[in-house]
């Protein structure tokens, strides 16, 4: 599938007035729960490895600069940035809030309207079922296949693209427009 598959949006950059554009990124596949880590330290799969650099470069691609990149402090999510991120010609800074590790939806609100103002585009890495809760819960319009396959699951190393009119402070159920959906496996 090609780098654009899934995106429907007329322009890779909003209006920084009008839409605060929000990219979810799933972090990448990593090992099973039974291996002798603690769940925070888990590091990715060779699976994940592999596929979390494909990610940088479909945000690449796709021509999404971000401002600001909020991170899970896990292994994992720290692990699949720092893989997407020699893609992107210009990364933007990363914070690490220990909030977001294993967050729900509400929590992943607080951490990005807290860092939204004046920003036009921000990344969340973080986890599910919190992620995917987010996304579901944040989309109320957008292509109907994607909202479908949103609905269905958030894979690994998946990206959901979500518009949310009036900036990031106006965050909340159904505000924002689903505009990407994106995965490894597509």
């Amino acid at each position: 599938m090609s780098p654009n598959s899934g995106l429907q949006s007329a322009s890779s950059a909003p209006d920084r007035a009008a839409v605060c554009r929000l990219l979810l990124v799933r972090h990448a596949k990593a090992v099973p729960k039974h291996r002798p880590y603690d769940d925070i330290d888990r590091p990715l799969s060779k699976r994940g490895r592999a596929e979390a650099p494909l990610t940088g470069r479909w945000l690449a691609d796709s021509g999404f600069e971000p401002d600001l990149v909020l991170c899970s402090p896990a292994r994992r999510t720290r692990q699949t940035w720092q893989l997407a991120v020699p893609a992107l010609e210009d990364p933007p800074p990363a914070l690490y809030d220990e909030r977001l590790y294993n967050a729900v939806p509400s929590v992943l609100v607080s951490a990005l309207t807290e860092r939204a103002r004046g920003l036009g585009s921000l990344v969340l890495v973080g986890h599910n079922p919190g992620i995917h809760d987010l996304a579901v819960g944040l989309c109320r319009s957008g292509p109907p296949e994607l909202l479908e396959r949103l609905k269905e699951g958030f894979p690994t190393s998946g990206v959901v693209v979500v518009d949310v009119p009036g900036g990031g402070q106006q965050l909340s159920p159904g505000s924002g427009t689903l505009t990407a959906f994106w995965s490894p496996r597509d």
